[in-house]
Parts: structure tokens; C-alpha cells; sequence
């Protein structure tokens, strides 16, 4: 008996075990991601809750939380719903043609990734629809919050709180609800196709009745979504600003034939979407596509052809008579917006012809024409008070006014920064940048209207510690405009401070420490847990702050320490002002920083780009001047002033303008974020002022809208424009805070200037008109002036001839005195620097005045102020003072007396001056002169024996002069430093007069 073989089974083998190290990577990745976002997340919430506006970031979160999860619902419901449909309603079997067979193979790739596809694509479309609706916060609580402004608009009758709030949220829902509609459309046209339900045969389209049904509600649905469109372009068209209309707003065509067109093609769309519900239970296409032809013909010819007929023959014949009732709404309307309405117009005849005692009944004005710039002497006060390399002051200073021994005056003020950029390579350490160096100190004021006798600015306040007339006040400045990115502050009792706050030579190691007390007040968040530390280690990217032993359990973290940075997270819904300004106030330094309320959606306004408007020569330059955003308005209010305290940062919103319906719009979605403007001290609201960027676009709009009438505003032969910065020739002049009495006030105040020109293209350079705002808004005791923010305008005759900046700038420059004297005070290593060039209307006409300064051309440079010129009319002045100057255009007898610093306190003196000087920097062999001869018409030169021996040796006794002025200067004896700048004077003298004797 045999046996077959039998065939042993196969052994299986072993399955291959996957490792774990793809898993954990990914695992790692997803956790390393979630952290990072936890850190920027919550150390978001922890700033807000430390300065006290959780409510701020709380509303923002839930708002765009709530429109990023219903957006996402709606967009990603609505395109799983279209896959939905369109796949189950798909015919059982496709049918059998060319086209059909051709997509048998995309199915069969679609169908293993079918299911995660259809959850997929909704998702993404949905993220991507929650996102985009998110940042539309703003829009929906100020729909959800609006206010009444009590005025209609001039076509529909409608309040305007229906254009500012809830327009553009309304267009915003059928915006979006239409890109749903469109979508999903697309999705069900595409799965339809794919899977039968639609085809093309035969030259025609072939759909079941299911895919029929779907895509005909769809259309419907797109179709009403268009006709609610063009139904809302007729509101909308009274917020345009188009680059070929007259007038901003409806014009005759619009209001005739475009609103009428907008209103049929809106019925029409309607029309439209009821035959595609027909079409989808009857059957058939033909009258939806019957429609849709109508619906482009109507669009074309109703809503193109006939405008532009009208137009052409109606309008364009008779533009003046059919647009007048239309630009007058636009002037009203953009006054009205932009706080236009009750400009003081006053005729101004201005005299070109100066006479003796002419500015005696102004003399109060001229005795406080600014001479110090603050654009210029910023290196003044860096080189006299910054005291150590580590201190800085910013490019242009702020001008203020203080009241000192009972008088206001007008103030160059700074504040001393913290600017690490000043220490040395090998004392930029962590521990350095962090810990101990954290804060400025102390302010520093001059007066604005006199300088010390060799051109220094006359500080009333400086030094460290900080000494003057501005008495005693919290002088640590944690929170500025050069802030380190964060500083850690804050250490137990039982150590030593580490904080430094302030050389001094008496202390134990040269310096002053100090702690700042973290359990008193709250600065910043908390980072003593070691979960805070985590998450501001990831957040800076410093894992020094997680092993560092400084950071304790007292420890707080300092950072978005800029006051404007700080007011623009607290108020988003605010517009910002370029310019912050320091004041000392209530015995604390705060920055001030101004909040406007915009919108672009005010009827029949003009609108204007902010970031155009507000750039002028000084925004172009300085590095602490921030820069608008891009940013169209067509309606400003100055409704909010905020301030930030410079030791503990607190930020502190008033209402400004709380008759404003924005302002009380934003006052209702966050009710504690702004106080009332009764909570404003006396003191901080006599170092409020007139905000730039609001007199910036004023006086934009002000060049064009000084017009009453439509017939002069069409004409526009009246227009006129901001001139050009005169010294630079680079970028519009700006406007300057100056104390003055315009013709109509009874007393001087201090005023926010500005001057106009003619426009067009023309290159006459006269003056046409002087704007000024009365910019102090109240005094000490906190009462509001009446009349702050009060425009006033003096319109020049149209034939006048008084000489505009640039005229004036070109006539100082090539007046064979001035420019005589000029080459004299650029002898050896110096140069000329000319100051912002003033108007102001006194005497009867405009005088303009422009400080001269002198500086070295190299080394250690900053300007010393020389020389004042002055123009009044045909006539110039230039001398070493105001007054003397004066004297010179007014027959000898201004009616002014120079203004000292002794007349009202004691100058401070200055600081001592820091041996370390910036790597870029060096002591100059060759120091400023300080002080020449006057060079006047009236003034006959010296006779001197040999001309040329004697320019010769004046210059040699000029050159010793120098020396040892910058000998004295650089060991700070500045009495021997006046010695030589008394012989540089006489050396200078003898070489004018020699040099003017060659000359004749």
C-alpha cells in the first residue's frame, strides 16, 4: 500500500511590525505646534487681564469665534449638503454614451476617496469661509450696536446710522451667503456631471429630474442673491468716490438713470429666480435661459447704455446747472463728516508795508513765536542732557506749554529714554538687556520762545536726578517710544536691586538701583510660575527666562511697552494719531496719544487716504513718527483722548466727543473701556491738544471745500493747496503748534497752524490763505475752553501778492546780506542749519520768522541757535535776536522786547556731559561757533587798514577762538567756554567787515 506525498503547508511568514518612530515624530510635531499656539494665545490673555482690559480681547475672541463657527457651518453645511444630494439622487446606472464611459475611470479613482472627500472639501471651504468671516468682528457689532445720528441723507431719506453700521454688515451677509450659493453650485454641477445626473448629447443638456431640482433652486438661490445686490447699489452709490465724478456721492446720472436701472435689474433677477423654480418643476430650461439673456441685455443697455446716454447728452452740455444740486450735497455733506461746518472765514488784506510800533497790540504773540525747532534741536538736548550713552531723546521733540510762576508758556519737552543701542558690543548681555537696564528717567523742557546766550536751548527742566520747575513727579520711564522689547522687573525684599536707575558717582558702584514694586502694582503679566516662564520662553524664543534665578516669583514681564502699540490693543476700533506726546502730569509722565472714530461709508462725503494726507516732511523722516495704514475715510472724529502712564503703563480711555454715534456705538459693545471725559484732571487736560492728523486732513479738504457754492466748486478756479516744506523742497510742510492771536480772538492761544497756496499747476508761490485751530482745550482746573477747535480761516484777497514759504525761503537764501553772513558763519568745520520757517498774521499782515542754527560738520554735531530771520512783506530782518530783527523790518521800532530765560526761572544747567559717545561718533577738533555780527542793509561794514591782512588775521584770532572753545567745551568749563566764543565774536566781526570792504 502506498501513500501519496502530501505537500507540507506553507510556513507564513512573520508580518513586519511598524516601528514607532513615525507616530512619535508626527505626535511631537502636533504637540510642539499646539504649545506654540497656547503661548501666543494665552500670553495674549495674560497682558489684557494684567492691565485690566480682559474685556477687550474677551468680546473680540467670542465674536470672531461665534462668525468663524456659524460661517463655517453655513459654507462647509451648505457644500456637504450639495455633495450630498447630487451623489444620492445620482441615476442608478449611468448612461451607457462616449461621454459617460470616458468618466467611468475618474470615478472609479474618486470612489476609494469619496467619502473622505466629501467631509474633506467642506471642511477646508468652511475654514477658509469661518476665517474670512471672522474678521469682519467690527462690522457685526457695530450693526448689532448702532446708534442713531438723528440727519437723513438728502436722496432716500434714511438716518445715516443705516449707511455707517448696518449697510456694510448687510452687504457683508449677501456677499457671503452668495459665494455659498456659487460654490455649492459649482459642487452640485460638478458631482452631477460626474456621476450622470447632468450630461451633454445631442448638442443639448440632458439632467434628471433630481439634478434638475437641485440645480434650479441653486440658480433661484443665486439669482435673488443678485437681485438683493443690486438692490443695495442704490444706497451704495451715495458712499462712492470715483476718480472721473465731479463730486463724490449720486450724481445726476446716478440718481436719474442708475438707481432706476439697479431697481429694474433688480426686479429682474427676481423674475429671474422664480422661472428657474419653474424650470425645475416643469422641465425644462428655456425660460430661465430666456430670462438670464434678458437679465445681460438689461444690464448692458439699462444699466450701461443709457448712464452713459444720459450722460453724454444730458449732463455733459449742462454739467454745471445738472450737477449743481448734487456738488452741494458733497460740500455739505464732507464738511459735516470732517468737522467742516463752522469754519471762521474772515477776509484778511493783508499789508505788505511794515511801520514802527506796527506789533505792539501783538506783542504778546511775537514775545512766544517758538524759535527753538524741535526737529532740529533733538542733538542739543542729546549732547547737553542725555546724560550716558544708554539715554536717548527721539528725532523731532514734542512742543507743549507749560505754566511757569504763573504764566504759560511754550515748551520743547522730551523724555529721556532707555535706548540699548547706545551700550557697547560687550554689554549687550541678556542678563543687561532684561534685567538691568529697564527704564529711562526724567523729562527734559526748554523754553520754546528764548535760548541761553550762546544758542544753547534754555532748559527749565533736566538733569538726573531730574531738577526745575516742573517740580517733583515719578520720574521712571518704563513704558516709551524705544522701550526695550520686554524687560523682566520686580525681585524680592531680601535682595538688591539690579535695576538700574541712574549714574551716580557718590553711589556704592557708580550707579543708583532700584526694584520696581511688582506687589504694589501690576505692570505686567506674572512670570513666576514655571508655566508663564514656558510660555514667554516660546513666545521670545529666550530659553534664558526659563533658567534664569532673576526671574522669581515677584516677577513680571513688561512688554508692548509703545503707547501707541498700547492704546491700539486696547481700543482696535480706534484710529490712531501718528504723533505721541509726553507730558508731566499729576506728579506722573504719560504719553498722550489722540483716537479717531473713521468711517468710509458717510453719504455724499469725499473721501480721502489717511496715509496720503497725514505724510509730510517731518513723518517722511523721523523714526518715532509711526505711519497711518492705508486707510480711506471719508468721516473723522477726534472722539477718544487716551493716555499711558510711563512707569506703570496704564492706559486710560476718555471720551473726547461723546456725541459721536460711532463712539457711542463702540461705548455699547464695550461699556467699561471708556470713561467719561468728567474723569479728565485739570492738569492732564491743559496738556491736551489739537491732534496733527485731524488738522492734516482738515486743511487737505479745507484747500478745496473753502468753497460755499456749487458754481465755485465746479468752476474750481479757487482751489488751492499745502505748499512745500521750504528748506528741504521734499514733502508738505507741516503744521506747527505755535501760541498766537488770530483777528478775531481777544487773547493769544496756543494754535496748530497751516498755510495755503494756489493750486493747480502753477508755480506762483503766494500766500492765498492762514489756518489756525485753537488747540487748548482747557486750563487747570479742568474747565473745557468754549472755543477749542475752532477753525479759523483768513482768506487773502485773490489778487494778493504777500510772498508764500517758498518765496520767502528763496529770498533769505539770495539776499546778498543774509547770504554774506551765512558764508561767514560756515567758516572752518561748521555749517548753517535753517529752522521750520513760521507764520504768523500780526502787524497786519504775515510775518514769517526762521530761527538759524549752527553746527559742526563732523564729529560731535548739534545745533546752537545763531541767528533769527524774520520777512514782512518785501522786508527782512536778521540778527542775533527776535526782537533786534524785528526792529530791523519795522523801521527800527517792533514794539517787541527779547524774551530771557531769567524773566521767568532759573535756567537749569546741563547735564554732565557722558565721556562715551556712540561708536559713530567722535569729538570734532573743530567746535560751533556760537555767536556772529549782525549782517543788516543798515548796518555800514568797519573800516580796517589792509583788507586783506586784516580778513587774514581776523580768521587766524577766529581759528584760536575755536580751539579753545572746543578745549572748554569737551572739559565742560563753560565759562572759559564763553571767553571764547566773546573772541570768536570780535574775530568774526573784524572778518565781516574786512571781507565786506574787498568786497566793495
Amino acid at each position: 500500500m502506498t501513500f501519496a506525498p502530501t505537500s507540507r503547508p506553507a510556513t507564513p511568514r512573520p508580518r513586519r511590525r511598524r516601528g514607532a518612530l513615525a507616530p512619535t515624530i508626527v505626535v511631537l510635531v502636533i504637540l510642539g505646534l499646539l504649545l506654540m499656539i497656547t503661548a501666543q494665545l494665552w500670553t495674549e490673555w495674560l497682558w489684557y487681564d494684567a492691565i485690566g482690559y480682559l474685556e477687550v480681547l474677551r468680546t473680540e475672541w467670542v465674536t470672531r469665534g461665534l462668525l468663524f463657527l456659524a460661517a463655517f457651518l453655513v459654507m462647509g453645511g451648505a457644500v456637504y449638503a450639495s455633495l450630498t444630494v447630487a451623489y444620492r439622487t445620482r441615476p442608478v446606472y449611468a448612461p451607457s454614451t462616449p461621454e459617460q464611459a470616458s468618466l467611468d475611470q475618474y470615478r472609479e479613482m474618486i470612489e476609494p476617496l469619496r467619502r473622505l472627500v466629501m467631509i474633506a472639501a467642506p471642511a477646508v471651504l468652511g475654514f477658509f469661509a469661518g476665517v474670512a468671516a471672522s474678521a469682519q468682528w467690527q462690522t457685526v457689532l457695530l450693526f448689532l450696536n448702532a446708534e442713531t445720528f438723528g440727519v437723513v441723507d438728502p436722496q432716500f431719506g434714511v438716518d445715516l446710522s443705516f449707511y455707517m453700521f448696518t449697510l456694510p454688515a448687510v452687504r457683508f451677509v449677501v456677499s457671503f451667503l452668495m459665494a455659498v450659493a456659487v460654490i455649492s453650485g459649482i459642487t452640485a454641477v460638478a458631482t452631477q456631471y460626474l456621476y450622470g445626473g447632468l450630461r451633454f448629447a445631442d448638442g443639448g443638456e440632458r439632467t434628471t429630474r433630481a439634478a434638475r431640482l437641485q440645480l434650479g433652486i441653486t440658480a433661484a438661490v443665486i439669482m435673488l442673491l443678485i437681485g438683493a445686490n443690486y438692490w443695495l447699489d442704490r444706497y451704495s452709490i451715495l458712499t462712492r468716490t470715483g476718480t472721473g465724478d465731479v463730486a463724490a456721492g449720486a450724481s445726476f446720472t446716478d440718481v436719474h438713470a442708475v438707481l432706476p436701472a439697479k431697481a429694474i435689474l433688480s426686479v429682474v433677477a427676481l423674475l429671474v429666480a422664480v422661472l428657474f423654480v419653474v424650470a425645475a418643476l416643469r422641465g425644462t430650461w428655456r425660460l430661465p435661459a430666456i430670462g438670464v439673456g434678458l437679465m445681460v441685455v438689461s444690464a448692458i443697455v439699462i444699466g450701461g447704455i443709457y448712464p452713459a446716454v444720459v450722460q453724454r447728452f444730458q449732463v455733459q452740455p449742462n454739467a454745471q446747472e445738472a450737477e449743481a444740486e448734487y456738488i452741494q450735497r458733497n460740500i455739505d455733506a464732507t464738511k459735516a463728516a470732517f468737522g467742516l461746518e463752522d469754519v471762521e472765514v474772515e477776509p484778511y488784506a493783508a499789508t505788505l508795508q511794515g511801520t514802527p510800533g506796527a506789533l505792539r497790540e501783538d506783542a504778546e504773540t511775537t514775545a512766544s513765536i517758538r524759535l527753538l525747532d524741535p526737529a532740529i534741536v533733538s542733538n542739543s538736548f542729546r549732547q547737553l542732557q542725555q546724560n550716558k550713552q544708554y539715554y536717548n531723546f527721539p528725532d523731532t521733540l514734542s512742543v507743549d506749554r507749560y505754566v511757569i510762576d504763573g504764566e504759560s508758556r511754550d515748551t520743547v519737552i522730551a523724555v529721556r529714554e532707555l535706548d540699548l543701542d547706545g551700550l557697547g558690543a560687550g554689554q549687550r548681555t541678556w542678563v543687561n538687556d532684561h534685567h538691568v537696564y529697564t527704564h529711562g528717567f526724567g523729562v527734559v523742557a526748554a523754553y520754546g520762545n528764548t535760548t541761553a546766550t550762546d544758542g544753547r536751548p534754555a532748559f527749565y527742566e533736566g538733569g538726573i536726578p531730574s531738577q526745575g520747575s516742573l517740580g517733583e513727579y515719578e520720574p521712571r520711564i518704563y513704558f516709551g517710544q524705544r522701550s526695550p522689547e520686554y524687560s523682566i522687573v520686580g525681585a524680592p525684599d531680601d535682595l538688591e536691586p539690579w535695576e538700574l536707575d541712574y549714574p551716580d558717582d557718590n553711589a556704592p558702584g557708580g550707579q543708583v538701583n532700584t526694584t520696581f514694586p511688582t506687589e504694589e502694582i501690576q505692570a505686567g503679566p506674572d512670570i513666576g510660575s514655571l508655566w508663564n516662564k514656558l510660555l514667554y520662553a516660546i513666545k521670545f524664543g529666550d530659553e534664558e527666562i526659563l533658567f534664569s534665578e532673576r526671574v522669581t516669583e515677584v516677577s513680571q514681564i513688561l512688554y508692548d511697552r509703545q503707547p501707541r502699540e498700547r492704546v491700539a490693543k486696547v481700543a482696535p476700533f480706534l484710529t490712531l494719531d501718528t504723533r505721541v506726546y509726553p507730558a508731566v502730569v499729576d506728579q506722573r509722565v504719560v504719553w498722550i496719544v489722540d483716537g479717531y472714530t473713521t468711517s468710509a461709508q458717510y453719504p455724499y462725503s469725499t473721501s480721502r487716504a489717511l496715509e496720503e494726507v497725514t505724510t509730510d516732511s517731518l513723518t517722511a523722516t523721523s523714526e518715532t513718527i509711526a505711519a497711518l495704514a492705508p486707510q480711506q475715510v471719508n468721516y473723522v472724529r477726534n472722539s477718544v483722548k487716551a493716555t499711558v502712564d510711563a512707569y506703570t503703563g496704564e492706559v486710560v480711555l476718555y471720551a473726547w466727543d461723546d456725541e459721536d454715534p460711532v463712539l457711542q456705538a463702540w461705548m455699547n459693545v464695550f461699556p467699561n473701556v471708556v470713561r467719561p471725559m468728567e474723569d479728565i484732571s485739570g492738569e492732564l487736560m491743559s496738556h491736551l491738544r489739537y491732534p496733527e492728523d485731524l488738522f492734516k486732513v482738515q486743511r487737505n479738504l479745507l484747500a478745496t471745500y473753502h468753497v460755499d457754492t456749487a458754481a465755485e466748486y465746479y468752476s474750481g478756479q479757487d482751489f488751492w493747496a499745502n505748499p512745500q516744506e521750504p528748506v528741504s523742497g521734499r514733502g508738505t510742510q507741516p503744521p506747527y503748534y505755535l501760541t498766537l492771536q488770530m483777528p478775531t480772538q481777544d487773547e493769544p492761544t496756543f494754535s496748530l497752524t497751516s498755510v495755503f497756496i494756489p493750486g493747480g499747476n502753477t508755480d506762483r508761490n503766494v500766500l492765498t490763505g492762514f489756518l489756525a485751530v485753537d488747540a487748548e482745550p482747557g486750563n487747570q482746573a479742568g474747565v473745557r475752553r468754549e472755543g477749542y477747535g475752532q477753525l479759523r480761516l483768513l482768506e487773502l484777497p485773490r489778487d494778493s501778492t504777500v510772498p508764500g514759504p517758498g518765496q520767502v525761503q528763496n529770498t533769505f537764501r539770495s539776499n546778498p546780506e543774509v547770504s554774506q553772513s551765512l558764508n561767514v558763519l560756515q567758516l572752518g568745520d561748521s555749517t548753517v542749519v535753517s529752522g521750520n520757517l513760521l507764520t504768523l498774521p500780526v502787524g497786519g499782515g504775515l510775518l514769517y520768522v526762521q530761527p538759524v542754527y549752527v553746527q559742526s560738520t563732523s564729529g560731535t554735531r548739534f545745533p546752537l541757535l545763531q541767528r533769527v530771520l524774520v520777512s514782512f512783506g518785501e522786508e527782512i530782518g536778521f540778527a542775533e535776536t527776535l526782537a533786534e530783527a524785528l526792529d530791523q523790518v519795522f523801521g527800527g521800532d517792533a514794539g517787541v522786547e527779547d524774551v530771557t530765560p531769567g524773566d521767568d526761572a532759573e535756567e537749569v544747567p546741563d547735564a554732565p556731559v557722558d565721556g562715551e559717545l556712540p561708536d559713530d561718533e567722535e569729538v570734532s577738533p573743530t567746535p560751533t561757533p556760537t555767536t556772529t555780527p549782525t549782517a543788516s542793509p543798515t548796518q555800514a561794514p568797519p573800516v580796517v587798514g589792509d583788507a586783506r591782512a586784516a580778513l587774514r588775521s581776523a580768521l587766524e584770532d577766529a581759528a584760536d577762538a575755536i580751539e579753545a572753545g572746543q578745549a572748554a567745551l569737551s572739559r565742560g568749563d563753560f565759562a572759559a567756554y564763553g571767553e571764547a566764543q566773546a573772541a570768536l565774536q570780535e574775530a568774526l566781526e573784524r572778518a565781516i567787515a574786512a571781507e565786506a570792504q574787498l568786497g566793495g
